[in-house]
C-alpha cells in the first residue's frame, strides 16, 4: 500500500481522481479541461459542489459508468452514460475487480445533509487496498466501524465535521493515511490541513495534503 496515495488527486472541495488501472472520479467539480478519461464516476449527493453536470461532462466518455445514490436516479439519468448503478446505504457490489460498499453520509444535528436523503460515502477495495471517501458527513455511529487504509475525510466544518471533530474521527477508524478534503474554498480555512496534521502528530496516521487551491 506504500505510496498508493500518489495515485490520488484532489482538485477542489471533494473533487477526487483515482489514477488506478481504471480512472475513477468522485464528485467532479470545477474541472477546467475536457479530459473525458473516466471509467467510473461516483457521486455522493446532489449539492452543487458534488453534483456538477458541466464537470461530469468534461470527464465522462461513451464508456463511463456512474454510481450514485438511488435517491438521485432521476437527476443522474438526465446525463447519458453507458451504465447507471444506483445504490442505497449499506449495500455492497463488485464492479469488475473493485469491491464497493456504501455507507450513509449525514449530519447529526445540522440540517444540510439529512439522514433520510440516503446520501452516500463509499468504501472501495482494489488490489488489497481499501479506500474510504466519506462524502459530506459528521462522525456517525456507522462510520466509526469503518476499516480502511486510506481515508478521504471532510474537515471544513459547518456542513461537515470541522478539523477537530475530523481528527477524533480519524483516530477512531485509524487508517494508515488520511487525505483531508472539503476545506479551503467554499468553507474551511486553507490552513485546516496543516492543523489536522498537528492534531494527529502523536499517532501513526500519515496526513497527506492533496487539495489544490
Amino acid at each position: 500500500m506504500i505510496n498508493d496515495y500518489d495515485k490520488i488527486e484532489v482538485n477542489t472541495q471533494s473533487s477526487i481522481k483515482f489514477k488506478l488501472d481504471k480512472i475513477i472520479y468522485f464528485d467532479p467539480y470545477k474541472i477546467e479541461d475536457n479530459i473525458n478519461d473516466a471509467d467510473i464516476i461516483f457521486i455522493t449527493h446532489n449539492h452543487y459542489d458534488h453534483m456538477d453536470p458541466e464537470s461530469i461532462n468534461k470527464v465522462k466518455n461513451d464508456n463511463t459508468i456512474i454510481v450514485a445514490p438511488k435517491t438521485m436516479e432521476d437527476t443522474i439519468r438526465e446525463i447519458k452514460f453507458k451504465d447507471y448503478i444506483f445504490l442505497n446505504p449499506n449495500e455492497e457490489i463488485d464492479l469488475d475487480d473493485i469491491n464497493i460498499k456504501t455507507i450513509p453520509a449525514y449530519n447529526l444535528e445540522k440540517p444540510f445533509h439529512p439522514r433520510t436523503n440516503n446520501w452516500l460515502g463509499y468504501i472501495l477495495t482494489y488490489n488489497n487496498v481499501t479506500y474510504y471517501v466519506a462524502g459530506d458527513t459528521d462522525k456517525t455511529n456507522e462510520a466509526e466501524n469503518i476499516k480502511c487504509d486510506i481515508a478521504l475525510i471532510p474537515i471544513g466544518g459547518k456542513f461537515t465535521m470541522n478539523v477537530e471533530e475530523a481528527s477524533e474521527f480519524v483516530k477512531t477508524i485509524n487508517p494508515k493515511v488520511v487525505i483531508p478534503i472539503h476545506y479551503g474554498s467554499i468553507i474551511g480555512d486553507i490552513q485546516d490541513g496543516k492543523r489536522l496534521k498537528e492534531l494527529l502528530s502523536n499517532t501513526s496516521i500519515e496526513v497527506i495534503e492533496k487539495l489544490k487551491f
